[in-house]
C-alpha cells in the first residue's frame, strides 16, 4: 500500500532532509531507519520538498510504499495510523510524524503537489532573537522598512524564471510561479514573511527573502529585483538569508481524481 506521512521537525541539528552517503544526520535517514525497524523491511520516502540544513518544517509531506504484510503485527493490526504511536517512541524529539494514512496509489508527495508554503521569521533587534525563538528566527544586522520590503516582494509574485535566485542544478528548470509573498510585523522588531509557490528551486526562498530585506534596508531599490527576474544565472549580488528563519508550513494537493493530470503537468518541461 502507499501511505502518506505528515511530518514536522526542527532542522537545527540536521544536515537537511536528504539521506547522504557520508552518514551525517538527516531527517530522511532518521525517519526511514525508524520505519524500517518497525516494519521489518527497508522503507524509502519520497518527500514534497527537500529542505536544506537548518531549515524547519511543520507541514512536510512524504509518501512510502510498504508491504501490507508488514502491518500484520499485533501492535499494528493492519492499521497504518498506528505507526504514529510506534514512531513517537523511536524518533528523537526534534522530528515527529503526526499522521500516517493509506492513500491512492497515484498519490505522489513530490509531483502531485499543487503548492508549497513557507514562513520566514527575522528580527532586526540589535540584541538578536529572543532566546526561546533562537532556532526559528534569523537575525538581520540592519533595520528595515516594512513598506519597502513588501514593495520588493510584490514584484516577485507571478510566473518567472528565478535563475538569479537559485543555486544551479543540472537539467533542472528555474521557472516557477510564486502565488503569494506577503510580509507582516509579527512582534516588535520581528518580521514574518509568508510565501507560496507551485514549487521552489534550490535556495530560492532564502534568496528571495534576502533580496527583499536588502531593499528594505535601503541598499537597493525595488526595481533591482525586477531586473534580476530577467537574468538566466545565479546572481552573486543576491545574498542568502540564514537557514534558521525558514519553515515549511504547508503542502497542498488536488483531489485524488486529478493526481495523474497534476503529475504529468509537473513532470513536463516548463517554459515562460
Amino acid at each position: 500500500m502507499r501511505v502518506r506521512l505528515d511530518i514536522a521537525y526542527d532542522g537545527t541539528e540536521f544536515h537537511g532532509w536528504a539521506r547522504q552517503t557520508s552518514g551525517v544526520r538527516t531527517v530522511q535517514a532518521t525517519i526511514e531507519d525508524a520505519l524500517s525497524l518497525v516494519l521489518r523491511t527497508p522503507i524509502t520516502l519520497t518527500v514534497a520538498g527537500r529542505t536544506d540544513a537548518g531549515v524547519h518544517a511543520t507541514g512536510q509531506v512524504a509518501h512510502a510504499d510498504i508491504p501490507r504484510a508488514s502491518l500484520e503485527q499485533r501492535s499494528l493490526g493492519g492499521d497504518p495510523t498506528r505507526l504514529v504511536r510506534r514512531l513517537a517512541k523511536l524518533l528523537p524529539e526534534d522530528v515527529r510524524v503526526f499522521g500516517v494514512r493509506e492513500v491512492n496509489p497515484l498519490f505522489d508527495a513530490r509531483f502531485a503537489a499543487l503548492s508549497r508554503s513557507y514562513t520566514y521569521k527575522v528580527t532586526t533587534n540589535p540584541a538578536g532573537a529572543v532566546p526561546t525563538r533562537r532556532t526559528d528566527t534569523a537575525v538581520w544586522p540592519k533595520p528595515v522598512d516594512l513598506a519597502r520590503v513588501q514593495e520588493a516582494a510584490s514584484q516577485l509574485v507571478g510566473l518567472h524564471d528565478y535563475a538569479a535566485f537559485c543555486k544551479p542544478k543540472e537539467h533542472a528548470t528555474t521557472i516557477r510561479q510564486v502565488q503569494e509573498f506577503r510580509w507582516a510585523e509579527a512582534s516588535a522588531s520581528v518580521l514574518e514573511a509568508r510565501i507560496t509557490a507551485d514549487a521552489f528551486c534550490w535556495n530560492m526562498v532564502r534568496a528571495l527573502v534576502a533580496a527583499c530585506l536588502t531593499v528594505g534596508e535601503g541598499r537597493r531599490e525595488a526595481e533591482w529585483v525586477t531586473r534580476l527576474l530577467g537574468e538566466r544565472a545565479r546572481n552573486p549580488e543576491v545574498p542568502l538569508a540564514p537557514a534558521r528563519g525558514l519553515t515549511l508550513t504547508r503542502v497542498d494537493y488536488p483531489h485524488e481524481s486529478a493526481f495523474a493530470e497534476r503529475i504529468a503537468t509537473t513532470r513536463d518541461r516548463r517554459t515562460l
